[in-house]
Parts: C-alpha cells; structure tokens; sequence
C-alpha cells in the first residue's frame, strides 16, 4: 500500500474526514451539554448568502470572531459549520449501519456455507426474499414506521445491507471449509463452533474489511438520498438536507452550498471506493500471483 501514492492520498483524506467527523461530534456535543444554541444552527438574516471569504471578519453576540470561509446560506447559516456536523451525521450513518448489517451478514453467511444442506437453503431463501424486495421501499417503510429520524435511517440501511455482506461470506466459507487445516480440526475432535469462529473466520476476515470500505460509502449516499426527501434526519445539517435547501437557490446565483457538500459527497465516497479497490488488489492470492 505505501508504493501507491493514490492509496495513501484516499487513506489520509478518510482520516482527515474522520476527525472532521469527531470534532464535529465533540461541538455537538458540548452544545448539547449545555442547552445552547450550536452555531451552525444560529441564524443571522443580515449575513444571509454571504460568499466565500477568508478575509471579511465578524462576530457573534458573545464578541467571538469569526469568518465564512465557505459562505453563508439563506438563513445566514456559515456553510463549513454545517458540513462538518454533515460529515457527523455521515459517519454516524456509516458505522452504525455497519454494525448492524455486517454481524447479521456475516453469522448468516458463516452458519449457511459451513453447514450447508438444509441450514443453506434456508438461508439462502431467507436472503434471497430480502434481495428481491425494493430496497429503497423497504428502507422508506421501516423509516416510516420507526418514524422520521437517524433511528428509522439506522434500522432501515442496516437490516436491508446485510444481504450481499451473506453473499460473499458464504462463498468464501465454502470454499474453506474442506481445507486441509479445518478437516485437521474436526479430526481434533473441535466443535463446529470453535472452527467456524476460530479457524474459519480470521481466515475470510479481510473479505469483511473490504466490505466495510465499500457500504460505508454506500450508507452514507444512502442516507443522503433520504435526507433528501425529508425521510431522514431532521433538525440537523445533514448533507442531504443541505442539498436539498441549496438547490432552491441555484438560479438566484448562489452556487457555494450545493458545490461544497457535493464535492464533500464526492471526494467521501471516492476516497472508500478507491481504498476497498486497494484493499481487494492487496488481500485477492490470484491478483497477487499474477503480479
């Protein structure tokens, strides 16, 4: 990885976002703690759509200066404030979803490919009559019924995702599971338990890592469309809401606030799908023979 410079570039922007995103957090946070209004909620309709600048300085009502180096929306909002507490709201969607779909994914897939027969064909059926339902419809619905928040967001990407995460684990399971070192265990007189999540598994654990680098993005598009909507979060900036105000605006010339979060849209997910490619070139045996 340290001899591709475009891996490492897409491996320092993650982090960069990934303290954007805690720091982001901690400002939510410290605002919430003590029942203030955060800033980037704080409206002003004398700095409404102010430009770009780096230069023009001035100040809250407690004195505090301060400048808008991505402008300002309708409501006199600063725009990088809010895409930062965006990026929170990005990564919250990304992780927590994460920890929902790829545990269910993975159990699944590990229990159907090492059992096989009728376990299997349960399962399989189980995920293929996930698969062959709208996933958006069926993210819409349990947002709906959860009701409109992060909640229904987190619910409704997490028990929908899990199904290619099967998939893969699976196969990969199958394909080990007549291995010389798992028939050496079973000869030991191992449970089935000890070699599936003992032997089995840290053998197919880079495919989970080259999952997570690939639905994060996907979790976090996802949760912008539904933003989007107005399906989502509400209340906060998230990126998808942001889009959806600025959009309003395009024609009256105000061009900063659709531009900044669809590149930090952009610049996100390309970062993680080029990471999952590295991720997959360094970890695939026949790519690395072939080198």
């Amino acid at each position: 990885m340290a001899r591709r410079p475009m891996t490492c570039f897409c491996l320092l922007v993650i982090i960069l976002f990934t303290l954007v995103a805690a720091y982001g957090e901690w400002v939510y946070q410290y605002y919430r703690l003590h029942d203030k209004t955060p800033p980037y909620q704080s409206t002003d309709m004398s700095a409404r759509y102010r430009p770009p600048s780096l230069f023009s300085r001035e100040a809250y009502a407690d004195g505090t200066a301060f400048v808008h180096p991505l402008g300002t929306d309708n409501l006199g909002r600063d725009v990088l404030q809010r895409i930062v507490q965006g990026t929170r709201i990005a990564f919250h969607v990304g992780v927590i979803t994460s920890l929902i779909a790829i545990p269910i994914g993975v159990f699944l897939g590990c229990v159907a490919g090492y059992f096989g027969g009728r376990v299997d064909a349960l399962i399989v059926w189980l995920y293929s009559t996930v698969a062959s339902m709208p996933g958006i419809l069926f993210i819409l619905a349990i947002a709906m019924l959860v009701g409109k928040g992060l909640t229904g967001i987190y619910l409704g990407i997490g028990l929908t995702t899990w199904v290619g995460i099967c998939r893969l684990i699976r196969g990969e399971v199958i394909k080990h599971r007549e291995r010389p070192y798992v028939q050496a265990a079973r000869v030991l007189g191992y449970s089935h338990f000890r070699i599936l999540f003992r032997h089995i598994l840290p053998n197919v654990s880079h495919v989970i890592l080259i999952i997570l680098s690939i639905r994060f993005p996907a979790a976090v598009g996802t949760e912008v469309f539904m933003s989007f909507l107005g399906i989502g979060v509400q209340h906060e900036p998230s990126w998808g809401i942001m889009i959806n105000n600025a959009r309003l605006r395009l024609w009256q010339g105000i061009w900063w606030e659709m531009t900044f979060v669809t590149l930090a849209i952009f610049v996100l997910v390309l970062s993680f799908n080029l990471m999952g490619d590295a991720l997959r070139d360094a970890f695939d045996p026949r790519l690395n023979r072939e080198a």
